[in-house]
């Protein structure tokens, strides 16, 4: 398609639940240390959701923040696209419900699932209609209620999540941070590594796949953390070389926030330093979609992101799915 438009992100914002879960609260539920989790996933703490609280509910205060740091107004928006493993229901869609609590009659909106590569997806689906013109102003959102499918019976599994959510505002302009291409891909083969098996056609709600545990994260830790790293590095060498940059010309490496030791290895597959990749895993844990604009909200915060930046967002997920968009700043 013919590119007659500049995607850019014109805002950012996000969400995080006031409820620390730290892991000494953790070591009271499960038979688990402090020192074992941070010595395997540089988790510290985590923030989860009060009771009655929603993926919507934290997704509309992400995406009213981005609004209002873009300067958009809720008639501005054409097109709703949100994020997420834990929809307030399978249909209809949690961006239908974001467009309703922040009025924005105009958009059309609908639900993308990749996993934790998901927002990744989700911009380069906004930044194609943008790109096109199809659409002026395209709301991104990454939200996860991911404490409300973690078995918090299972060690393994329990000590990695954690709740929030972040969006962009995406709409053509030449002045603000330029998305300058995206880069996607999905492995089917590997689906059942990273799966929820209970709640779909092939293992519909029942007595037994509540009592088979089959609604909440399953996952093979040893077979992820593998092809996460191998997976990710492949992914930046294929994006750097697409774009035309060379690894040492990027400012900021922002990843998918899964687990510090998978960060560790990749950069250091990569033969680049730590202080290149953005990391705040230690306070929120795993937040899937919503990891990344968490963390790109925070790292602008923090003042690691200079104008003409050169910026890599890189994800790593269930299906398997993973992607990257490389943006200037």
């Amino acid at each position: 398609m013919q590119q007659n438009q500049t995607a850019s992100i014109t805002g950012i914002g996000s969400y995080l639940p006031g409820k620390v879960l730290t892991n000494y609260d953790l070591e009271k539920m499960v038979d688990t240390t402090d020192d074992w989790i941070v010595q395997r996933t540089g988790i510290r703490e985590r923030r989860i959701v009060e009771n009655g609280v929603i993926t919507s509910d934290l997704a509309t205060q992400a995406a009213l923040r981005a609004m209002e740091d873009a300067g958009v107004s809720p008639g501005d928006i054409d097109m709703i696209i949100t994020s997420t493993i834990t929809p307030d229901h399978i249909f209809p869609s949690t961006s239908c419900y974001i467009q309703q609590k922040i009025g924005a009659t105009r958009a059309c909106a609908f639900d993308i699932l990749a996993a934790c590569a998901g927002f990744i997806y989700a911009i380069s689906i906004g930044q194609s209609f943008v790109n096109s013109g199809a659409m002026k102003t395209v709301l991104v959102v990454g939200a996860e209620c991911l404490s409300k499918i973690t078995d918090y019976t299972d060690r393994a599994t329990c000590v990695l999540f954690g709740d929030g959510a972040g969006a962009v505002i995406i709409q053509s302009s030449r002045t603000q941070h330029e998305i300058l291409c995206s880069n996607l891909a999905a492995d089917g083969s590997e689906a059942d590594v990273l799966i929820m098996p209970g709640g779909g056609s092939k293992n519909p709600a029942s007595l037994e796949s509540i009592q088979q545990r089959m609604h909440y994260i399953q996952f093979k830790g040893k077979e992820v953390f593998k092809l996460a790293i191998n997976n990710i590095t492949n992914l930046i060498l294929d994006t750097a070389k697409k774009t035309g940059i060379a690894l040492e010309d990027i400012d900021l490496i922002i990843p998918h926030q899964s687990n510090l030791r998978i960060i560790e290895a990749t950069m250091e597959k990569l033969g680049l330093p730590m202080e290149k990749a953005f990391v705040n895993i230690d306070k929120y844990g795993n937040t899937s979609s919503a990891s990344i604009p968490i963390a790109i909200d925070e790292a602008r915060k923090e003042g690691r992101l200079s104008k003409g930046n050169l910026v890599m967002l890189v994800a790593f997920g269930g299906g398997l799915t993973w992607g990257s968009s490389v943006i200037r700043w």
